[in-house]
């Protein structure tokens, strides 16, 4: 048994989730609503405050489908509720981010400034070197803030570069000067 799948989710106060034929799943909240087709071959049940997710079988596919599908519900759970967000830090001499109106402006040493606008439900925040991006769907949140990442990786040697927050950098010894 998926010690993850066979957990139930617990309906937070204000959250609705309905689920329509070919376990279309629609969830609503007071951040938002989130839908989502999930994998045909699950049973969800909504029942007294909790969501339960069963598999028809113990078949390789179900099996690794029980645990994602679950986790997927969870996930459009919290983000109604609660919502998400991913804090990067920008290094360097020079690197700085900028917001205006709903455009991120990145100056990271190359010759031009980077301009990212934010997707349809996300929104990212600017606070000194630290960018936040909040949103309710999880996975939105998690590309955005790996898009922004992507524009300047942080190199090994001084550290330079975008980073997320929790993330440390394995660094390296610079070359020695011969004697």
């Amino acid at each position: 048994m998926s010690r993850i799948g066979k957990m139930p989710i617990a309906i937070p106060a204000g959250v609705t989730v309905e689920v329509a034929e070919n376990n279309k799943v629609t969830v609503k909240g007071p951040k938002g609503e989130l839908t989502r087709v999930l994998p045909s071959e699950m049973t969800i049940k909504v029942e007294d405050g909790h969501v339960v997710v069963e598999r028809p079988n113990d078949l390789k596919r179900e099996k690794s489908l029980h645990g994602l599908t679950r986790s997927l519900l969870n996930n459009m759970v919290t983000g109604v509720n609660a919502g998400f967000e991913k804090k990067l830090e920008v290094n360097g001499v020079g690197y700085r981010a900028a917001k205006n109106g709903n455009t991120l402006n990145l100056t990271l040493g190359y010759s031009h400034p980077i301009d990212m606008v934010d997707p349809e439900g996300i929104t990212t925040e600017v606070q000194g070197n630290v960018i936040i991006v909040k949103g309710i769907d999880k996975e939105l949140v998690g590309q955005h803030a790996a898009n922004i990442r992507e524009k300047r990786a942080p190199e090994p040697y001084k550290g330079k570069g975008i980073k997320y927050a929790d993330e440390t950098i394995r660094r390296k010894v610079g070359k020695t000067g011969k004697k």
